[in-house]
């Protein structure tokens, strides 16, 4: 049986794009039973960003959105907010990630929901918090990493900042929220209630930074951009080789010795510029162009062979095709097969995480628009005419797979 902690759980699901997506995905993953609540007439955002696109599929939307049902329904409509309400009555989770505001306009923030449920975990997954001046603006991942302080230490030396090739403070955001989330539900079996849990992607920006907020107040170190220098620790960065590049962290005084027996340049060892890691850092020029030297004469593979037999930490340079036809993603099985009606070879990231040897997984691809709509309309005790209406009205859709 696949390990289900969360299995009899009920999320209602109000996000977009990806942070709260993400966040649902985890926790269908964990066992919960996901309602996934989208727009009738074009479901979530996420579905239009591309390309790429997998036979008419978003690839962003795939990556986030397994394991769920889909209910395509109107909050601009009372019938449609009422369809909500109902369903938080018999939920545990209720997760949103609506404009600032705007779910306490429409009825469904915290005191309304809860009061028809006071043992429902509340999460809301904002763009800079609950509170502060910035608190009614919103905000995307990219803007994050700007306010965030990222873009400012990301780059090369001398050139404009750049934007993680990730949706770092997106997913980020996601896997807090579900921490938070799994925390009340375990705070609720000791209370008997429910509770509200706030999270943003600004905070997540501030956590990925920690140290170099630290730093700063510790001596006033602005960070900088320094390509993939580690600005704590030398070497540490990516070096040039004769056909190629790796990543290689000399962390400790153990492991630059190490390196330098790996490459043959013991003489480093009784150089005083290199003695201890603060010396390394601060004459970190001099030893990369000794290093860097070293390594040209010979091709990547033969570096990397010497360097992990010697126990030195070093990695190739890989891109995203290399990484999925990587031995080590095929044996840890972390790209799962999904059947689908329109993507046959359907793959999408389970979680990184493993129970008892077995990986946790997703049960079901992700929905088309309104998959669910009829299904979860009659569990809530809508009649068959009832949602004929809500259908004839726009304010529901019922959509089919396939």
């Amino acid at each position: 049986m696949p390990y289900a902690p969360l299995a009899g759980t009920r999320v209602v699901d109000l996000t977009t794009s990806i942070a709260g997506p993400l966040c649902a995905e985890i926790l269908a993953a964990l066992g919960a039973d996901v309602v996934k609540v989208e727009r009738p007439d074009t479901g979530d955002d996420g579905r239009a960003w591309g390309p790429p696109f997998w036979n008419g599929e978003s690839a962003m939307f795939l990556a986030v959105n397994a394991g769920k049902r889909s209910l395509a329904i109107s909050l601009s409509d009372p019938r449609g907010r009422e369809v909500i309400l109902r369903l938080a009555e018999r939920a545990d989770v209720f997760l949103q990630s609506l404009r600032p505001g705007l779910a306490e306009r429409l009825g469904l923030g915290p005191d309304d929901v809860r009061a028809r449920n006071e043992r429902l975990v509340y999460c809301s997954i904002g763009a800079y918090g609950r509170v502060g001046p910035l608190s009614s603006e919103p905000g995307y991942d990219a803007l994050m990493q700007a306010a965030g302080g990222l873009i400012s230490m990301t780059g090369e030396p001398g050139r404009p900042g750049v934007r993680i090739g990730s949706s770092l403070i997106d997913m980020g955001t996601g896997m807090w929220a579900a921490l938070g989330i799994v925390a009340a539900l375990l705070e609720r079996e000791r209370t008997g209630l429910g509770s509200v849990v706030d999270t943003s992607l600004y905070e997540t920006a501030l956590s990925y930074i920690g140290y170099h907020l630290v730093g700063y107040l510790a001596d006033g170190t602005v960070p900088t951009r320094q390509g993939t220098v580690f600005p704590m620790v030398a070497p540490y960065q990516v070096l040039p080789t004769r056909d190629g590049e790796l990543m290689v962290a000399g962390g400790n005084d153990r492991l630059f010795a190490a390196l330098c027996d790996a490459l043959e340049l013991p003489e480093l060892l009784a150089d005083e510029r290199f003695r201890t890691n603060p010396d390394r850092v601060a004459h970190r020029e001099e030893l990369v162009e000794l290093l860097t030297a070293r390594l040209r004469d010979r091709d990547s593979a033969d570096w990397l062979e010497r360097l992990r037999e010697a126990g030195v930490p070093a990695a190739p340079v890989a891109d995203v095709a290399d990484v999925v036809h990587a031995p080590q993603t095929e044996a840890l099985g972390i790209l799962q097969p999904l059947p689908h009606p329109r993507i046959p070879d359907l793959r999408v990231p389970a979680l990184p995480l493993s129970f008892d040897g077995e990986r946790a997984g997703y049960e079901t691809p992700p929905p088309a628009v309104g998959e669910h709509t009829a299904q979860i309309l009659f569990e809530l005790g809508y009649a068959d005419d009832e949602i004929a209406q809500l259908e004839a009205d726009g304010v529901a859709r019922l959509g089919a797979r396939g």
